[in-house]
């Protein structure tokens, strides 16, 4: 038995709620285990708080920009601090377009305007920059700087590509979401179906939260890991546990898994089976 009549709204909520539901995703918060300031509670409260944002971009009325910043400002009302700012990015413009090419088409009528919000959004998380980042959110001449050189929030997302493979989404037309989006329709319905593809998209490529976190090493010995958990070498539970001890957190893998979860779940994809 399956939701058959389901809006995008619902579907993203739906895919935030699956997201960290599901276990064991290695190194990510679960229903097996916390982070020590970050809990189960505030992810799933979070899908919750984020409707009315996603109720905006489903009405494909105003600006992306500002409704990811909506969705930041309605979120960021527990204690659990920023939990889906990643996904939101992704989220967002794929409610508002419909499907991956509606998004694309919207996201390339992005302006200043957009970049802007966008900024004022990412100064309310505590999101990692790289300290060499030119449009450092904590300086306070970003927003001029957007502004004099008339940047979209696309532009501003090329700027990023090469460093987060969120935006880099953006640039390249969602294949994560879209491999993700398959990976679950091969692997079937469920919560293993959930597992299986996340650690097929860590064993992809290297995970960019972990770089920012712990360096471009640590994050690809991350991924030859997933690898071997995916071929049977080791358990998916033993790298969770590495993971967890050594605080190795794959949060931008998770954060496509929830749009490819909403990409597959209007595509006939269950999660009730």
């Amino acid at each position: 038995m399956t939701c058959l009549r389901m809006n995008a709204v619902e579907r993203a909520q739906l895919a935030m709620m699956l997201e960290v539901s599901a276990y064991p995703k290695p190194g990510n918060v679960d229903r097996c285990h916390d982070y020590p300031e970050t809990r189960l509670e505030h992810f799933l409260a979070s899908t919750i708080f984020a409707r009315p944002a996603l109720e905006e971009a489903e009405r494909g009325q105003g600006r992306i920009g500002e409704i990811i910043k909506h969705a930041v400002r309605d979120t960021n009302c527990h204690a659990g601090g920023n939990t889906h700012f990643g996904a939101f990015i992704l989220l967002i413009p794929l409610v508002y377009g419909k499907d991956i090419a509606g998004a694309l088409a919207a996201i390339s009528k992005t302006d200043s305007s957009d970049a802007v919000a966008f900024y004022k959004a990412f100064a309310m998380t505590a999101v990692r920059m790289n300290a060499t980042d030119e449009l450092d959110v904590n300086d306070p001449h970003t927003l001029t700087l957007i502004r004099e050189r008339d940047m979209s929030l696309l532009d501003v997302m090329q700027h990023s590509a090469t460093n987060d493979m969120v935006a880099r989404e953006w640039v390249t037309g969602f294949p994560l979401t879209r491999r993700g989006a398959d990976l679950l329709l091969e692997n079937g319905p469920g919560r293993d179906s959930i597992v299986r593809t996340f650690l097929s998209l860590l064993a992809t490529e290297p995970d960019t939260l972990i770089i920012k976190k712990h360096g471009s090493d640590v994050a690809r010995e991350t991924m030859m890991a997933a690898r071997d958990v995916l071929e049977g070498r080791r358990s998916a539970e033993d790298l969770d546990a590495e993971c967890i001890r050594r605080d190795i957190n794959p949060g931008s893998t998770a954060d496509i898994l929830i749009a490819s979860l909403y990409i597959a779940l209007g595509e006939g994809w269950s999660w009730d089976f």
